[in-house]
């Protein structure tokens, strides 16, 4: 292995950093004993500035690089965000329908008028003289008028556990070392 510019991240398989490198795992460090390291990471990882510096801590965490990309949020270096779980509300879900199911009362008497507002489907009678009576229509092509909203009553029953998903892509962990010692890099 050639010799690392110092604060480099590689991925490492084994379950020990090697020597000159250190898991990036947010553990602080003394400036004192470090202070070329701490002069290119500074405090964007944590500690004090004054005796202590943190490295990366990338424990559970996916790597996206900094600054903003087409159509892209805006990151900065250091900046932590994300969870693993997220419970979702009704502002997030797409918009959608549900059937609902109903049930309509009626009447089984007979009715006493001729004028449905506010009232109920009965079964239908029309009188044509004092003597005779015919069974009425009482349903038409197009409904033209609500019946009482007291008479109707629609059950949509709740559905979901509430519980948070999933917000992970497919993963293997493996640890990610931070070079301690090497070349130091030089600006541009």
């Amino acid at each position: 292995m050639s010799t690392p510019l110092m604060g480099t991240i590689q991925i490492f398989a084994g379950n020990f950093p090697p020597r000159g490198w250190a898991f990036c795992d947010g553990q602080l460090l003394a400036i004192s004993g470090n202070s070329a390291l701490f002069s290119i990471l500074g405090t964007t990882y944590g500690g004090d500035g004054r005796t202590t510096f943190a490295l990366p801590d990338l424990r559970g965490r996916e790597l996206i690089g900094p600054r903003r990309g087409p159509g892209l949020s805006d990151f900065r270096l250091g900046q932590r965000s994300g969870t693993e779980t997220n419970t979702l509300n009704n502002t997030q879900l797409p918009s959608h329908t549900h059937i609902a199911q109903g049930t309509t009362k009626v009447s089984n008497t007979e009715g006493t008028t001729n004028n449905p507002d506010g009232k109920v489907l009965t079964v239908g009678k029309a009188v044509v003289d004092r003597t005779t009576s015919y069974n009425a229509n009482i349903y038409g092509d197009t409904a033209n008028t609500n019946m009482a909203t007291n008479n109707v009553a629609v059950t949509v029953s709740n559905t979901g556990g509430n519980l948070p998903i999933n917000n992970r892509s497919p993963y293997l962990a493996v640890n990610y070392i931070i070079a301690m010692v090497g070349i130091f890099p030089s600006r541009n």
